[in-house]
């Protein structure tokens, strides 16, 4: 299993831009530039039924062949690469992710770098997000259930017992140390909890991938990412990907200290009323050995809650 590797170098650590610093946000050309370069690396000529000429000095379809791909020039392609996306079509936009072979996520990525304005995500962010009360007792309602909620940036805004129970006690951190994304790549104790951690570090990245192309003048964003991509060796790896996936469900295998291992299924549901906020909910099949383990933490959880009380 991977673990937290911070360099001994004395010199910074090389890692891929982040763009403008937390007080600016992040730029989102740079972000359009490395985009579009990372999904051309990953395509070889013969994936497209071109013919491969030799050697090449990176990896990856050339600028020309793309633009043929998708039926624009050479110079027009070259532009959108350079991030001025701000003045092509849908169609030309259309055609270069079908000649990319993007995901229906990293379709909507590509349009949120290039042409923010057909998706209105430019307007300014409140100071502060807020947890309605009634989502809290609709979490407190989960019997059996570990939930929470996440905000913009991965930032844990509440949850129930039962997750406090099976992922660590969140109340005991403070306010700003309540992220998924700092858990996961800077604290050794979360991380022991996730019995396949690479492919939870990937998911946290592809969501913060998917952040980065909505909403690039978050400071707060560019911050957390700054601050990731100079403690974590982990995070300066798969944030050179440029994933771009939300996953609405999933499995996720565990490691709990009083149980042992455990397999969940999660659904991840945006909240009514409130984009920037997702409700998931994790479940054990029925009989399964998770599942009794499940009932004993909720035995466990109800405990320490009257012991506290």
């Amino acid at each position: 299993m991977p673990s937290h590797v911070t360099p001994r170098s004395t010199q910074p650590p090389s890692r891929p831009p982040v763009g403008n610093s937390s007080e600016h946000g992040l730029d989102r050309r740079a972000e359009l530039r490395e985009f579009l370069r990372s999904r051309r690396a990953r395509l070889r000529p013969e994936d497209v039924g071109l013919p491969s000429s030799g050697r090449r000095r990176v990896p990856g379809l050339r600028r020309e062949e793309l633009a043929r791909l998708a039926g624009v020039s050479f110079a027009y392609y070259t532009r959108l690469e350079q991030g001025h996306g701000a003045t092509m079509s849908a169609e030309v936009l259309d055609a270069v992710a079908r000649a990319l072979r993007l995901s229906g996520d990293e379709h909507a990525h590509l349009f949120r770098l290039a042409r923010p304005e057909l998706h209105g995500n430019h307007h300014a962010l409140p100071q502060r997000q807020r947890l309605r009360p009634g989502i809290q007792l609709l979490l407190d309602a989960f019997d059996g259930a570990p939930a929470y909620v996440c905000g913009r940036r991965l930032d844990i805004l509440g949850w129930n017992r039962l997750a406090a129970t099976v992922f660590g006690d969140w109340s005991r951190l403070p306010p700003r140390e309540r992220n998924l994304a700092r858990l996961v790549f800077l604290s050794p104790a979360a991380r022991d909890r996730f019995a396949d951690l690479e492919a939870k570090m990937l998911d946290i990245v592809s969501v913060l991938r998917v952040d980065v192309g909505t909403r690039p003048e978050d400071k707060e964003l560019a911050a957390l990412i700054g601050e990731l991509t100079e403690k974590s060796h982990d995070f300066r790896r798969l944030w050179a990907r440029h994933d771009v996936r939300r996953s609405g469900h999933g499995v996720q295998r565990l490691r709990h200290p009083v149980v042992g291992e455990l397999t969940f299924s999660f659904e991840a549901m945006g909240l009514h009323g409130d984009t920037d906020q997702t409700l998931v909910v994790y479940h054990a099949e029925p009989g399964s050995t998770s599942r009794k383990a499940l009932w004993l933490l909720t035995g466990l959880s109800a405990l320490r809650t009257e012991s506290a009380s």
